[in-house]
């Protein structure tokens, strides 16, 4: 039985050009930051306080293409390798100025062969779970939904969408230890993340009930490369998204207004040891 169609309302654009245009939508991270501080917010939106781009962070991004998007777009993306030393016959070591200069003339984000050895484990880990293999093997990559949520304009990007009933949005997350995903999933907000999403999702949608299943995949980065698959469950979801909604409607506020707290203008007691 063929899978049903994907909506027409995912669309696809290069990630530059979704980023570029966080300045007219909100985006998940973005109402993160105003929850976490309304000045953090402002200054991410003037542009006062870039987000850090860590090494971590791209071996995180070129492991999404590889195993959402499969081999081709990773090769097209992504320049891997580098120079060899031809005294070893091995590539040169990342932190040499050789590869500095290689990596220079590329043009585009540069995986050395440790980096590259460590996106092909992840992409292996995943392959290797049977319910990550099931939920990836139909749907659609890095898709694009906009649409307004409490009469704000949002845009969200997802990892992936399945449109086999049961299955529905899939995030896919790299993780130090599988052991402890749950308490980083509580500390990174990746509920509020997910609910954000399906809420747009729906609005697109035309849906009242948000009635889509949201998943999400880990996978670790060190031996054995574990991947684990979660179903979000209703309820954890709920209470997000009423912290999302609350936290919109202050935003709204924000805005009318033109004030930005940083939640600490109260003297606070200082009562424990």
């Amino acid at each position: 039985m063929p899978s049903p169609a994907i909506p027409a309302f995912i669309t696809h654009e290069p990630a530059e050009m979704y980023h570029a245009r966080s300045g007219e939508f909100l985006t998940s991270h973005l109402l993160a930051d105003f929850r976490k501080c309304p000045l953090l917010y402002h200054w991410r939106r003037q542009g006062l306080a870039p987000r850090e781009d860590r090494p971590a962070y791209l071996i995180g991004r070129a492991a999404h293409t590889l195993i959402l998007e499969d081999r081709p777009v990773f090769e097209r993306e992504y320049a891997v390798g580098g120079p060899i030393n031809p005294q070893t016959g091995k590539p040169y070591d990342k932190r040499s100025k050789a590869f500095a200069e290689w990596a220079e003339r590329q043009g585009k984000p540069v995986l050395g062969a440790d980096d590259v050895r460590l996106v092909e484990h992840l992409r292996a880990g995943v392959i290797a779970h049977d319910g990550a293999r099931e939920i990836l093997a139909a749907g659609v990559a890095e898709g694009v939904v906009r649409a307004d949520y409490r009469g704000v304009p949002c845009q969200i990007r997802l990892d992936w969408f399945n449109p086999n009933p049961g299955l529905g949005l899939v995030d896919l997350k790299t993780a130090d230890s599988l052991d402890w995903f749950e308490a980083d999933a509580r500390r990174f907000g990746y509920a509020h993340q997910l609910a954000f999403y399906r809420a747009v999702f729906a609005g697109a949608a035309g849906k009242a009930p948000l009635d889509v299943p949201v998943h999400l995949i880990a996978v670790e980065k060190k031996e054995p490369f574990r991947c684990g698959l979660w179903r979000v469950g209703e309820d954890v979801l709920a209470v997000a998204q009423k912290d999302n909604e609350a936290a919109i409607d202050r935003l709204k506020r924000c805005l009318q207004a033109g004030t930005w707290p940083t939640g600490y203008e109260q003297v606070r007691a200082f009562d424990w040891l």
